[in-house]
């Protein structure tokens, strides 16, 4: 559990204290991490698994436990980000993969499982009448992207600051050097009134307004439902497509945030665990838009992707989208986390502390401040060396989660393992009590 320590004054003192202590107890993790940094970068090949002092080597799952290098286990409460709905190693998701490895891999052509995966996805999340596959989130962002601005004949993309959908389109404090080169409009999410004011200027020239129904990413904050009838309704009158990334919020309800709002886009872009655990992603809506790739047009507009319709992601996506995540597992996850997020958000109240966690179902995230949060922007102005500290002491005390304070329920974690986390999260409270006491 978390270690206690009274002679910790300050913040720098308690860190430097934690940090100390993780490096002694994960001597084999470091080396690791020593030898990794010989062949790739910073010893890392996706930048959001580094954290300080060094990462640990993660050497094994099992339902909703882990193992690292040095031995020590774990409840994990990342879920890959949200992908790991189905815990580790799922039997029926093993048995598919295992299925589709026995009748080969690289087929080079149509295969039996991708329309059966495909009509999963248009059953289930009521904006797509039609889909197409891609290898990851980022991919079908981008696609969806492109094929607005082919729709429209229009360039310009609405984002919004601090908003994340993928790799190359991250828009904390502006953006980063690696997007990708649309015109973009950045505007501030859950400001109706700003939001609009930008669509009345720009409108004609916005392909896309592409938003996150909650935005994951940036803290788990919540789209207003009144915000995002406001951009489907802009988005009609200005002739430009809105496209809901669902790759994170498309589990939060059986058919996604969009179901649960009754607010329908004209695309969607999906991912995550849709694949059932193998690298996924996906775009679909309108049957008009999704039209411009069929190949039997004579004006189709090509899309290719060697590994789209590979036969492990929609073996184990069919299985994973039609026996385990079924509606009802959805209902139950989300309420499951619903009640945890509002005790460990209670604890915050009942101990008055400057902290809250926020979220909606089994996505959830801790930030240090009293302030509202209706922003990414408003999160990234927590106190973020809390809450590295709430991190080496999590799991110090065997929890696994995000070193920004993100935490996700996957399908294996039950009542002991919420209970597990409340319990190391209330002692984080009284042990770090008077240093929580000094955000301001």
């Amino acid at each position: 559990m978390v270690q206690t320590v009274t002679r910790n004054v300050d913040i720098e003192a308690a860190l430097s204290e934690a940090r100390q202590a993780f490096l002694a107890r994960n001597p084999k993790s470091f080396a690791k991490h020593t030898e990794a940094c010989a062949v790739m970068p910073g010893g890392n090949t996706r930048s959001i698994l580094f954290t300080s002092p060094f990462p640990l080597a993660i050497a094994r799952g099992e339902g909703c436990r882990l193992w690292d290098e040095d031995g020590h286990d774990y409840v994990d409460f990342l879920g890959e980000y949200t992908a790991g709905i189905y815990g580790h190693s799922n039997p029926k998701i093993r048995a598919a993969v295992e299925k589709a490895l026995a009748g080969g891999i690289n087929l080079g052509g149509h295969t039996v499982m991708e329309a059966k995966l495909a009509r999963a996805i248009c059953q289930r999340f009521p904006s797509v009448k039609q889909v197409r596959f891609t290898n990851s989130g980022t991919e079908a962002n981008l696609m969806a992207l492109s094929t607005a601005c082919v729709f429209t004949k229009r360039k310009k993309v609405m984002v919004f600051e601090g908003g994340y959908h993928g790799g190359v389109l991250y828009f904390g404090g502006g953006g980063i050097p690696t997007n990708m080169p649309f015109p973009w409009v950045l505007a501030q999410y859950n400001d109706s009134a700003g939001t609009k004011a930008l669509l009345d200027r720009q409108g004609g020239e916005i392909a896309a307004i592409l938003v996150e129904p909650m935005a994951g990413a940036g803290g788990c904050v919540p789209a207003d439902p009144a915000f995002l009838k406001m951009l489907r309704e802009e988005a009609t009158r200005h002739g430009c497509l809105l496209i809901f990334d669902e790759v994170m919020t498309s589990r939060l309800s059986p058919g996604g945030m969009q179901q649960t709002l009754g607010i329908m886009p004209d695309l969607t872009t999906l991912g995550k665990y849709i694949g059932g655990g193998m690298s996924f992603g996906g775009f679909g809506g309108r049957e008009d838009v999704m039209g411009l790739y069929d190949p039997r047009r004579p004006d189709a507009v090509p899309h290719a992707g060697t590994f789209n319709n590979n036969v492990l992601t929609m073996s184990a996506g069919v299985v994973g989208l039609t026996e385990l995540y079924t509606p009802d597992v959805a209902v139950a996850l989300n309420a499951r986390g619903d009640a945890l997020r509002e005790r460990l958000d209670a604890a915050c109240r009942k101990a008055g502390l400057p902290m809250q966690v926020i979220g909606r179902g089994s996505m959830m995230c801790v930030h240090f401040t009293s302030a509202p949060l209706r922003s990414p922007v408003d999160t990234a102005k927590a106190d973020q060396k809390l809450k590295e500290l709430y991190y080496l002491d999590m799991v110090a005390a065997g929890i696994w989660l995000a070193r920004r304070g993100m935490m996700i329920l996957s399908i294996p974690i039950g009542d002991g393992e919420c209970a597990r986390l409340a319990a190391a999260f209330e002692e984080f409270l009284s042990a770090r009590r008077s240093l929580i006491e000094a955000v301001k």
